[in-house]
């Protein structure tokens, strides 16, 4: 069941290397996730719909329907040292992106270079992992990938607070309701109170002695 949830999960892996990007598409469909492949930064942007100035491509169609691109890509693997655009230029491409800054990227390098490694993940990178990647390395990227799954639930999570916003009124409709009651409630009291305050006044009170007076002869 695990890896049936998990081969829900689309890759994007970026390498111009192709002996490596073999590898890294070899340990994903391991890790049963699906996965796309492209030797260079310029045909990840294009796949994902954006050309190298990071602008909608109108005559590239968007790699989802619906133009959810992170949903249908859930991950970007990159390489850090590539021709042209470099993994660390493509990552601020993406995140520079109304529609897929939300996709997480995770960036490989062959070379650890603390400070490249602190400014990947300063602009946005969820990890940085060095080459050779191995299976374990692999592991890490579900819980970034299951991101984009909550962040897609999110529209059905807003409609069923807005029905119970609807509904808030008459809830709170209640509680006023029973106040007015109880104001009304005190108001015929009050009444009777002042009916039994006349009742009791000398003009009823005369009647009822001269009554005892008739009586009594």
């Amino acid at each position: 069941m695990g890896m049936a949830a998990e081969s829900q999960f689309h890759v994007l892996a970026v390498d111009d290397n192709i002996i490596e990007r073999k590898l890294i598409e070899r340990l994903l469909k391991t890790s049963s996730y699906q996965v796309t492949t492209v030797d260079s930064g310029s045909k990840a942007l294009e796949f994902l719909g954006l050309d190298e100035h990071g602008q909608s491509n109108p005559n590239q169609p968007s790699v989802s329907p619906n133009n959810h691109q992170e949903v249908e890509v859930n991950l970007i693997i990159t390489d850090y040292c590539m021709p042209g655009m470099t993994g660390y230029d493509l990552l601020k491409k993406i995140k520079e992106s109304t529609s897929l800054r939300n996709i997480p990227v995770v960036i490989m390098s062959s070379e650890n270079v603390p400070s490249r490694i602190t400014r990947c993940l300063e602009e946005g990178a969820e990890e940085f992992f060095l080459k050779p990647v191995r299976l374990s390395d692999m592991n890490k990227l579900r819980p970034h990938m299951m991101k984009t799954k909550v962040k897609d639930q999110k529209p059905e999570i807003q409609e069923e607070e807005e029905e119970e916003e609807e509904e808030t009124p008459e809830v709170f409709q209640s509680p006023q309701h029973h106040h007015h009651h109880q104001q009304q409630q005190l108001s015929n009291n009050n009444n009777k109170r002042k009916a039994t305050e006349e009742g009791l006044s000398p003009d009823r009170t005369r009647p009822r002695y001269s009554g005892l007076t008739v009586v009594s002869n």
